[in-house]
C-alpha cells in the first residue's frame, strides 16, 4: 500500500525527522520486496549510527550494513519470497491484523481506511495489497514524518495516533516472528533493525 498525499503544504524538515522518514521508507521497501543490487550497495556504504544515542539501534544498523555488503540480490529476493509469499500460508504473516487477532468485524483494515481518509491520504492506483500490509503502514508513517507529494509532515500528535493505533500493537510481534523464522538470513538482520527502531519510536512518542 502506497500512501499518496492530497494536500499541498510545505514546511522545513529537521535532520532528525528526515532520518526517521528514511528509516520508515527503508523498512517499507524491504518488506515490499527483496532488495535489489542498488539498495544493497547503498546500505553497504551507509554511515553507522553513533552508539551514544541508542546502542541497540546502532548495533542493529551496523549488522544490517554488514549483511548488505555480502548479500546477493537474487538470494535476497528468494528469501523474501520464501518468508512472505508462496502457495498457501506464508512462513511469516506480513499483515498487522494477524498479530492483533483481528476479526472480520472492525478489522484493522477498516480503521486504517478511515484514518487515511481523515489524514487526507489515498492509496496508490496500482496498490493491490490490503491496507494492513506492514510495508504500507511503514510507508504511511514515512509520509506522516517526512511529507511527500506536495505535503509537509504531520503533527506529532497525528504521527503518534497512527503509530500507536496501527503499528505498535503488532510490529514488535511481527519482527520477533521474522527473527525466529527458519528461512530468515538477511531478513533476520532486517527484523533486528525494525524491532530496535520500533522500540525507539515507542519510547520517543511517550516522551513527547
Amino acid at each position: 500500500m502506497e500512501a499518496v498525499a492530497r494536500v499541498a503544504i510545505h514546511r522545513p524538515l529537521p535532520p532528525e525527522e528526515a532520518a526517521r522518514g528514511d528509516f520508515y521508507a527503508l523498512l517499507a521497501r524491504l518488506l515490499a520486496s527483496g532488495p535489489d543490487a542498488a539498495l544493497l550497495g547503498s546500505l553497504a556504504g551507509a554511515q553507522p549510527i553513533p552508539e551514544d544515542g541508542d546502542p541497540a539501534l546502532a548495533k542493529a544498523w551496523r549488522d544490517l550494513i554488514d549483511a548488505s555488503s555480502v548479500m546477493d540480490p537474487e538470494a535476497a529476493l528468494d528469501e523474501h519470497e520464501a518468508l512472505f509469499a508462496g502457495v498457501g500460508k506464508s512462513a511469516v504473516s506480513i499483515y498487522a491484523g494477524f498479530y492483533a487477532g483481528a476479526m472480520a468485524i472492525d478489522h484493522p483494515r477498516v480503521r486504517i481506511q478511515a484514518d487515511l481518509a481523515a489524514l487526507g491520504l489515498t492509496r496508490g492506483q496500482n496498490t493491490t495489497e490490503p491496507e494492513d500490509h506492514f510495508a504500507g503502514l511503514f510507508e504511511v508513517m514515512r509520509v506522516l514524518v517526512a511529507g511527500g507529494a506536495g505535503r509537509s509532515s504531520a503533527t506529532v500528535a497525528e504521527q503518534r495516533r497512527f503509530f500507536e493505533t496501527h503499528l505498535q500493537p503488532g510490529a514488535g510481534k511481527f519482527f520477533a516472528a521474522l527473527g525466529r523464522a527458519k528461512d530468515a538470513n538477511y531478513y533476520r538482520k532486517v527484523a533486528a533493525f525494525g524491532a530496535a527502531f520500533m522500540a525507539l519510536e515507542s519510547e520517543s512518542f511517550l516522551l513527547d
